[in-house]
């Protein structure tokens, strides 16, 4: 995959990723549910942290370096865990920020790696597809998903205005 095909993989994904969350209150953004406990906030921290991964990780893997494996954490989960618990206390601007800025740079860290990166499926480009656009898809699909669960449920049951459709009315004493 060529770096400008690459690049319109990522900026596809991840365009689809901030459309998924588009038009909703801040207090819908922290709302939590949307995955297990988490929030769209907590989400997008959880994005930014794996964006970061990538940011940290992607020079070394280009200098011929192996990051260190997640098992210092007790693996991914507990690492996603306890990003995910060292961010909760930043307000939904910080985690907004952050998302756009570590966004900006992992795309201008791709535009810039070296060209051999992307001759062929190289553990550069692993990386990156593991970290940003096979990542945002679960995310973004995650937040659709919740979003019609809640417009369903707070959509009024009007059935019983429907043609043949009867409205049964019970009276107490």
């Amino acid at each position: 995959m060529s770096r400008q095909r690459l690049l319109a993989t990522l900026d596809k994904a991840w365009t689809a990723l901030k459309q998924s969350y588009a038009g909703l209150s801040d207090s819908q953004l922290i709302e939590p549910g949307v995955t297990g406990d988490w929030s769209v906030k907590d989400i997008l921290a959880h994005v930014t942290t794996w964006e970061g991964e990538a940011l940290e990780y992607l020079p070394l893997i280009i200098a011929g370096g192996r990051p260190p494996r997640y098992v210092r954490y007790g693996g991914i989960d507990a690492f996603n865990a306890k990003m995910t618990e060292d961010k909760r206390a930043l307000s939904l601007r910080e985690v907004l920020r952050q998302l756009d800025d570590t966004h900006a740079q992992l795309i201008d860290m791709v535009q810039h790696a070296p060209e051999p990166q992307f001759t062929r499926d190289t553990r550069f480009r692993r990386r990156l597809r593991l970290d940003t656009y096979s990542h945002y898809p679960q995310h973004t699909d995650a937040i659709r998903r919740w979003r019609e669960r809640r417009d369903a449920h707070d959509r009024p049951d009007d059935s019983s205005d429907k043609p043949g459709t009867a409205r049964i009315q019970l009276e107490l004493p």
